[in-house]
């Protein structure tokens, strides 16, 4: 196409959206806030044993770039001209730790996903290490309890159990980052001349920062035993990081950066005291924010930075509850027990029904966030009956994403004494209408989802157009464009709703407790059961008690 027919937007902005299960490019307009293309690519995550999660760090770099370029030429063939983009924002999955070689420029192991659960017995020695054993010790000045959740103890581990990347860290070579680090770094030159820094969203998630000085905290090093030399810069959530080397849009800077909750919280405009959001993805993640000042919490939520746009800007803080599975669950109706064929089937599936019968789900599979921080729980279903079928489990497994949700609000809403009115919601799950139904029954306040999905994007992308050496995007009230909502009112009584809750409070309990690390003899040999869920054994010998036949009619 030729120079003089190319399409003039003014200025555009690419937000890169690196998820659990996908990575994406995306591109708006920086004045309408209009999608314009994108692109996604898959990402495989590997389970090389029970509880690891784990991804390739160099085939999520490469999906980026393909999704970029694949990006830019859909744009090409749209007429419009790439010397528009004047920035790239980065959002990215939080707490997934990759340490790599700044010399020769390879990861020195897989990515330790987020929801990774290896580190267990790592947790364990540290809250040991503890005055009094308890898993808040660090919590003042983090905002986070010791958990396998965050990326310090996922370094812990690597450091422990990898010759590699301990040998690297002795010698001066390693360099640790969450995902946005990674990509950061690379995208901008990698060993000739990468930028290796962070921002304050995706650091106040690794147990290192602390949230009040808004820094690396020596005492917290010290206490995980990490060196601080391997630590990214920290640095706003908005402001130019570096230059993208290579591929079609070399030479754009890469301007903005937020954990991917953050990003969704901005794309959401929840820019005010008491406004917020939940994303449900692989994981479920629900954002209140609490303004200028760190709020600790007495319910089992995480005090984390929601984003810091630009140096000189001050911080705001969030109250967050993250729920491990969500979307997961219904991958997992799809891969591990094949009721459906695709993630899509699971609203017809459970509409088919309309009710659980009594059927509850708790899909704690890697233990239970918030607000329980109890790894030692496990996935069960419970209440089955024989007219139980796999229309009752699929309409459990949405029910149960929603249940979760009630308890973070709950927790929520004693935490900061004001009940929520209503609540924003976004993530690929909210496409099912029967689940965001359920959820403003559940909670009985309206749920508002907004007409344009994509707002961990747009919260990248606005970050990016809004820094100091950019600025095609305001992020001035009276400037933001109004986001047109589709709203679910809750439509059964509060009596109902509370006894569905109850019933589920009553199934959590007793998820409880079902792994257990402890010795079975005075010999000092493990129980099986330290490597394995008990529920899985018990399922395996239900399973095999009720026979193949039965098994094989549910999926009829």
């Amino acid at each position: 196409m030729a120079a003089s027919d190319r399409i003039m937007l003014g200025p555009l902005v690419g937000a890169i959206d690196q998820g659990t299960s996908s990575t994406r490019f995306l591109v708006f307009n920086a004045k309408t806030a209009e999608l314009l293309s994108h692109h996604q690519v898959e990402i495989k995550q590997k389970f090389p044993k029970e509880g690891w999660v784990e991804q390739d760090p160099k085939q999520i770099l490469q999906s980026v770039y393909e999704c970029m370029e694949r990006t830019c030429e859909k744009l090409s063939q749209l007429g419009i001209d790439l010397s528009n983009i004047k920035a790239i924002g980065v959002s990215n999955q939080r707490e997934t730790t990759v340490v790599w070689d700044k010399i020769t420029g390879e990861p020195l192991y897989n990515a330790i996903v987020w929801l990774d659960l290896r580190t267990q017995s790592t947790v364990e020695r540290l809250i040991n290490r503890t005055p009094g054993k308890n898993k808040n010790h660090l919590k003042h000045k983090t905002g986070l309890p010791i958990s396998t959740y965050f990326s310090a103890v996922k370094l812990r581990w690597l450091m422990d159990n990898v010759d590699e990347v301990r040998s690297a860290v002795h010698s001066g070579r390693a360099m640790f980052g969450t995902i946005d680090s990674w990509l950061i770094w690379s995208l901008t030159g990698a060993r000739n001349g990468g930028v290796h820094c962070t921002d304050v969203t995706n650091a106040s998630r690794t147990m290192l920062f602390n949230v009040h000085t808004l820094d690396w905290d020596p005492e917290l090093c010290q206490f995980f035993d990490i060196p601080m030399e391997i630590l990214p810069k920290v640095r706003s959530s908005s402001e130019i990081y570096g230059l993208i080397k290579s591929g079609s849009l070399t030479g754009v800077p890469i301007s903005g950066c937020l954990g991917d909750q953050s990003a969704a919280l901005v794309g959401q405009m929840c820019f005010k005291d008491g406004l917020a959001k939940n994303t449900y993805g692989t994981g479920c993640f629900l954002l209140y924010n609490t303004g200028q000042k760190p709020v600790m919490s007495e319910h089992g939520l995480l005090t984390t930075v929601a984003y810091k746009l630009g140096r000189d800007k001050p911080a705001c803080y969030a109250l967050e509850g993250s729920v491990a599975i969500a979307g997961a669950v219904v991958c997992w109706l799809k891969d591990n027990l094949g009721i459906i064929e695709s993630p899509e089937e699971v609203e017809k599936l459970a509409a088919s029904v309309g009710t659980s019968y009594g059927c509850y789900f708790v899909p704690a599979f890697s233990g239970l966030y918030a607000p329980y921080w109890e790894p030692s729980a496990r996935g069960i279903i419970c209440g089955l009956t024989q007219f139980t079928n796999r229309s009752h489990i699929a309409f459990a497994a949405l029910e149960a994403v929603c249940f979760q949700t009630r308890e973070i609000l709950d927790a929520m809403n004693k935490d900061s004494g004001i009940p929520l009115k209503q609540l924003q919601v976004d993530g690929g799950m909210t496409n099912n209408k029967l689940l965001m139904q359920l959820q403003a029954d559940i909670l009985c306040i309206p749920v508002v989802k907004p007409s344009m999905p994509e707002t961990t994007a747009l919260g990248a992308a606005m970050a990016a157009g809004a820094a100091e050496g950019v600025r095609v995007w305001s992020l001035e009230p009276e400037d933001l464009t109004a986001v047109t909502c589709e709203r679910f009112e809750p439509q059964i009584n509060p009596e109902e709703s509370e006894f569905r809750y109850a019933r589920w409070k009553k199934a959590v309990a007793k998820s409880m407790n079902w792994e257990t690390t402890e010795p079975l003899n005075g010999n000092g040999e493990t129980s099986i059961f330290s490597s394995l869920p008990l529920g899985f054994y018990i399922l395996g010998s239900m399973f095999m008690l009720i026979g193949a036949k039965y098994i094989s009619g549910l999926k009829k």
